[in-house]
């Protein structure tokens, strides 16, 4: 099988989307349309990934790393320029060059595999993917024979009213065997509507070669969405966005309301769990099953246990275990680990802690830099005092303690197994295991200390 290299475009500026930002680190589903691109790609299993950049080229280096190649496009003068200043790099490459555009993020896996099984089939010098639009207007067309073989391909602005009015569509997307290509490019012309050297017409100028040139028509035109704009960027991230939520409801998932609930691409959700409106599952999270999440919920790379029922919440870089029970109006923050069967109830904050099986947070508690145990009880309006302005202190709370409602744990301190904290204490020194500890200051009352000449000044 001949080796395959994939040449990603994502040279431009992208006028359009009036930015500073290059169009190609624009975000769909989460993710740079760019790094979309690649990812599909390399999901086929090419064997070597080049990206062309300029327009800020630096940011997409600093963006990518060293997950591809880089080719450096200084000036932008078309596709066909773009793809030659790949000669450097690519040109000692023995095999096919899967052509790809920067800005279209919702072409997938499987196509790109028929792309390349068509053009090995065929054993064409290049094959187009294509696709069939009601409203063809934008992009090139193909240009066939009377037999269905293709001729040329024909951008919008140099078309003839007969060409514009054929429906199949150049998406922008190739396969080219490598040898046949270089060839070409050396023959372009700008001689064109717009100047510049068009790798569409590399078509044209193999099968005037008398080299086979083939297509293959994707049956789902939202592949070849180019992002040339903010309405364009909205629309891939709907289409992909209920992509995902189809493929979740076919697996088994219950979402009440597709049009309130967003779910990134590479997020895994269990069957039988349930998807309120205004749930948010981004990044690499993964749900369990039988969960019931939202509403108004937002996952950033969570990871989420089974049997959890979870509402009003947000949580990021953190695992919840088995059968909690969280919100509303809860935030976990990173490194934090909820054990199983938790209860954490409104106005809660958790924050790079572990957290054991059992334990209750009801209300008002910030637990931050923590080691809680489980079965721990922890009243009202508790805090653990982690930051002495330098360093941030932990807190060690061990297994079925009693916390009072409106304390103040100062770390480094440890609070005993089986111990009670009184209400409204303020605990600086280590607890003892079955301990009682109260640090609150001793009530004192004055009698008689309001007189009726306290009322006549106000």
């Amino acid at each position: 099988m001949n080796q395959v290299a994939a040449l990603v475009l994502a040279a431009g500026k992208g006028t359009r989307m009036k930015s500073r930002l290059p169009k190609v680190l624009h975000k769909v589903g989460g993710k740079a349309m760019v790094e979309r691109v690649l990812d599909t790609v390399n999901a086929v299993g090419v064997d070597r990934s080049v990206v062309i950049v300029g327009f800020g080229g630096e940011e997409v280096r600093a963006y990518l790393g060293d997950r591809c190649e880089y080719v450096t496009q200084a000036e932008q003068k078309g596709t066909g320029h773009a793809v030659r200043e790949a000669k450097p790099v690519l040109g000692d490459f023995d095999g096919i060059i899967v052509l790809m555009c920067g800005d279209t993020p919702l072409v997938t896996e499987d196509t790109i595999k028929a792309l390349l099984n068509e053009h090995a089939t065929t054993g064409a010098a290049a094959t187009v993917l294509t696709a069939h639009m009601e409203n063809p207007t934008g992009y090139g067309r193909i240009i066939r024979d009377e037999e269905g073989k293709v001729l040329r391909i024909v951008e919008q602005k140099d078309g003839t009213p007969d060409e514009l009015a054929v429906q199949e569509i150049n998406t922008g997307m190739y396969a080219f065997d490598s040898q046949k290509l270089w060839p070409c490019l050396a023959q372009l012309s700008d001689d064109n509507a717009q100047g510049e050297l068009y790798i569409t017409d590399v078509v044209g100028i193999l099968v005037n070669a008398g080299e086979r040139v083939s297509a293959y028509m994707t049956m789902d035109e939202d592949e070849s969405l180019g992002v040339n704009s903010r309405v364009q960027l909205a629309e891939a991230e709907r289409i992909l966005r209920n992509r995902k939520l189809r493929e979740l409801m076919d697996a088994g998932v219950t979402i009440i309301d597709p049009a309130t609930t967003y779910v990134a691409p590479e997020v895994v959700v269990g069957s039988d769990t349930i998807l309120h409106p205004g749930t948010i599952l981004e990044g690499n999270t993964v749900i369990g099953k039988e969960c019931e999440i939202g509403p108004h919920t937002r996952f950033t790379n969570v990871t989420v246990g089974d049997n959890n029922v979870i509402h009003f919440t947000y949580a990021h870089d953190c695992e919840i275990k088995n059968g909690t029970d969280i919100g509303p109006y809860v935030h976990l923050r990173p490194n934090t680990v909820i054990g199983d069967k938790v209860h954490i109830g409104n106005f809660v904050e958790v924050k790079n802690s572990i957290v054991g099986e059992g334990t209750k947070f009801p209300h008002l508690s910030y637990i931050g830099d923590s080691d809680v145990g489980g079965g721990v009880n922890i009243g009202c309006g508790t805090i653990t005092v982690n930051y002495d302005g330098k360093i941030k202190h932990r807190t060690r709370i061990d297994d079925g303690a009693f916390v009072g409602c409106n304390t103040n744990l100062v770390a480094p301190v440890h609070v005993g197994a089986y111990s009670y904290i009184g209400a409204g204490s303020t605990i600086t020194k280590d607890v003892p295991d079955k301990a009682l500890a109260v640090g609150r200051a001793r009530q004192m009352i004055k009698e008689n200390w309001v007189t009726d000449d306290t009322f006549k000044k106000k």
